[in-house]
């Protein structure tokens, strides 16, 4: 089950939910309200120090991964 990030427009707290489908809907653990916005997350990787890791070092695209030429 993917990991979804929400605002809650009633209180404003920030929460994470596991859904099973992308429309499914989330309640703020908080106040209980049901106005939320799912939030766009990015993905993050930290270096075995806990530095952030260099760009591209996920080989994701552009970052060697996918073969593009940038």
């Amino acid at each position: 089950m993917p990991l979804y990030e929400y605002l809650c427009h009633v209180c404003e707290q920030r929460f994470e939910r596991y859904v099973r489908a992308f429309g499914d809907s989330a309640a703020c653990p908080s106040c209980g309200g049901s106005d939320v916005e799912k939030l766009l997350s990015t993905f993050a990787m930290a270096s075995p120090d806990g530095a952030p890791a260099p760009r591209g070092a996920a080989g994701g695209c552009c970052g060697g991964g996918c073969g593009c030429a940038h």
